[in-house]
């Protein structure tokens, strides 16, 4: 009888910790997506920015994330405390809960490691699909040498006009074209047809092989490389003389030929590996969602 009331006393309080200890969490988390402020874009803890730049800074992304519904972050950090990036960027989400007209809504990120000169890039809710893996990498690509420059500023403000232009063209569309990218209900944040602040044209496909500046760069070599060519076959006679000229077919022939082996050289190399993209999308603690791209620089 002992037994039973003993098994009886330790069933109930194990209930009473599965109760108590998750809802109290989230109840802190709650109450902090509540008072955060929604109008705060750039968190510049490791003082990359003068006032003037974070000034300005501020105020694209207000004006940026207002035409997209979507709230456009910029954290920088001179650590984590110990935290992996793509962990501190979730917890940020999980326990701030950004977003643009409400707690944990569409919101992109920026978020950049000193210690550890991590970069990593997340888009949540909309900004998930608009800003999915492969553009955040195409962003990140971008800003990457202006952040190992120390051009902090100029990076931020390219994330955050890059983030702008996706934001404003359906993922899987094409140019001029309106389809459904099953994205419902995280607001409107569709193309502004008459918004020309920032000489965005939504028709333009910003993925568009021909905008790619490595296109552009073989296209002018090849260009150039004939021309150079033509020049060159114009400059010179016409060669009449070969070695058919003097060669008498009635005594010439080959008498023998043979190969002879000499030596073989095996040359091996390590392939390098590439730690400039690693990482991706998942899912925060508290079940939210997102995509990411992750670097150094």
């Amino acid at each position: 009888m002992r037994l039973f009331h003993v098994k009886q006393s330790l069933l109930f309080f194990l209930t009473a910790m599965l109760l108590v200890l998750p809802w109290g969490g989230f109840s802190s988390n709650v109450q902090a997506a509540q008072t955060f402020d929604r109008e705060h874009y750039v968190y510049d803890n490791a003082q990359l920015l003068t006032d003037d730049e974070e000034a300005e800074l501020q105020q694209l992304a207000s004006e940026l994330g207002e035409e997209r519904d979507t709230a456009f972050l910029i954290i920088t950090l001179e650590d984590t405390d110990g935290k992996d990036i793509v962990q501190y960027v979730e917890d940020f989400y999980d326990e701030h809960g950004p977003g643009y007209d409400q707690p944990h809504g569409n919101t992109a990120i920026l978020a950049i490691d000193m210690n550890e000169r991590d970069v990593y890039l997340a888009g949540f809710k909309k900004a998930e699909q608009y800003l999915d893996d492969g553009r955040l990498d195409m962003i990140r690509d971008e800003i990457t040498p202006d952040l190992s420059d120390g051009q902090y500023f100029e990076a931020f403000s390219v994330f955050l006009n890059n983030a702008y232009e996706y934001m404003g063209y359906e993922p899987g569309d094409g140019p001029g074209q309106s389809g459904s990218s099953g994205y419902t209900d995280y607001g409107s944040g569709g193309i502004d047809d008459g918004y020309n602040a920032h000489e965005y044209d939504s028709r333009v496909n910003p993925e568009n092989i021909f905008f790619q500046w490595w296109f552009q760069l073989i296209i002018s070599f090849v260009m150039a490389g004939g021309v150079v060519g033509i020049m060159a076959y114009r400059s010179g006679g016409r060669v009449t003389v070969d070695a058919q000229t003097y060669m008498d077919k009635s005594s010439s022939k080959v008498i023998s030929s043979y190969d002879t082996f000499v030596r073989r050289t095996i040359t091996r190399q390590k392939k390098p590996s590439s730690n400039t993209n690693s990482g991706g999308g998942g899912i925060t603690g508290g079940g939210h969602s997102h995509s990411g791209s992750r670097g150094k620089f």
